[in-house]
């Protein structure tokens, strides 16, 4: 009966330390190619437009149309991008950071017009 008990202990464990989601970084040799012109629609409110890129599928870059995205109150949208690094090329994704709504690098908490992209 212990020994019963432990070995589907063990499967268990086993299980559930295989289900964990891994992230794993793509890098390819070849550059993304220019940007598509998108027509962006009449602003949502609530929403955030993220701007269209090229995605990487099997063996070549595919592209990605725009969407409407939920606003994040107090949060700023960062669009995917494409790095270079050492002849390499890895998408960065898309993400939300807090704190700086503009982007200018300087906090909102003292930033004087904190919706303004130019330093402040």
């Amino acid at each position: 009966m212990i020994k019963k008990a432990l070995f589907v202990s063990m499967v268990a464990a086993s299980v559930v330390s295989v289900s964990a989601p891994v992230a794993a970084a793509v890098y390819v040799q070849i550059a993304p190619p220019a940007l598509q012109i998108e027509t962006v629609p009449a602003p949502r409110r609530g929403y955030v437009w993220a701007p269209g890129y090229w995605n990487w599928r099997g063996n070549h870059h595919v592209w990605a149309k725009g969407t409407w995205v939920r606003e994040r109150p107090g949060y700023a949208y960062h669009s995917p991008t494409w790095v270079e690094r050492n002849g390499r090329w890895s998408m960065e994704r898309a993400r939300w950071s807090r704190g700086d709504r503009d982007g200018d690098g300087v906090p909102n908490r003292v930033d004087r017009q904190p919706d303004n992209p130019r330093r402040n």
